[in-house]
């Protein structure tokens, strides 16, 4: 068997997982959001971060990068702890075509596995939901957990993109308004307690992830 695994988040720029093959391109069918709670990297459970997922639309598409490793059967186990212990706060793996030109009809690879969280505030506790513009941008200006704070993950995020140069206009929006609460944090002072960070379940309830898992690679 040969893995392929497709990466619209963090795994554009930092995989952290030895790999045969990549290739550019875009899956259909799914939008990047910044809907996802983090609580390990960027994050606590006190003061979740929020980190990129996908979540479904009919007619987006979602640039990215599609990474293949072929080097039998042990390099492909290893990969997959890897990235199932990385990617612990997605309920979700899907499997999905992935394409290279933007006028072919016919995918470049099939079968390449994503790590989504669904979008039920009850199932999965990790999913925060959208909210308004100024309410996400002051949350990620502010969080920070042990491999980081918020605002670098999306900064490297938009970086990512444009290295591509596939930028995402809702990415842009969202860390121009982050830029914006940083600027003002200059004449007032940001706590996290002013915050409101889910518009579903209150993320005190959100459980610290097993001892041992945190990685420095998100």
């Amino acid at each position: 068997m040969v893995l392929w695994v497709f990466g619209y988040g963090s795994l554009i720029w930092n995989p952290g997982f030895d790999f045969d093959q990549k290739m550019l391109g875009f899956i259909k069918g799914y939008k990047r959001t910044f809907n996802l709670a983090c609580i390990d990297h960027r994050g606590t459970p006190k003061d979740p971060a929020r980190t990129c997922t996908l979540e479904s639309e009919e007619e987006a598409i979602c640039w990215g990068i599609a990474y293949c490793v072929n080097g039998g059967l042990e390099k492909e186990q290893e990969a997959m702890r890897y990235l199932e212990k990385r990617e612990c706060e997605y309920d979700q793996k899907i499997s999905v075509d992935f394409y290279e030109d933007a006028n072919s009809l016919e995918p470049s690879v099939t079968g390449v596995l994503v790590f989504v969280s669904t979008p039920d505030p009850v199932g999965n506790k990790y999913y925060l939901g959208p909210a308004p513009l100024e309410d996400m941008a002051r949350q990620i200006a502010t969080a920070n957990g042990p491999t980081g704070n918020n605002r670098d993950y999306l900064f490297s995020m938009e970086k990512a993109l444009s290295n591509i140069s596939h930028e995402d206009d809702s990415i842009i929006e969202l860390a121009d308004a982050v830029r914006r609460v940083l600027s003002r944090s200059n004449e007032k002072k940001i706590t996290s307690s002013d915050i409101p960070l889910k518009s579903h379940t209150p993320l005190v309830y959100l459980s610290p992830l097993l001892e041992g898992i945190v990685m420095d690679s998100r």
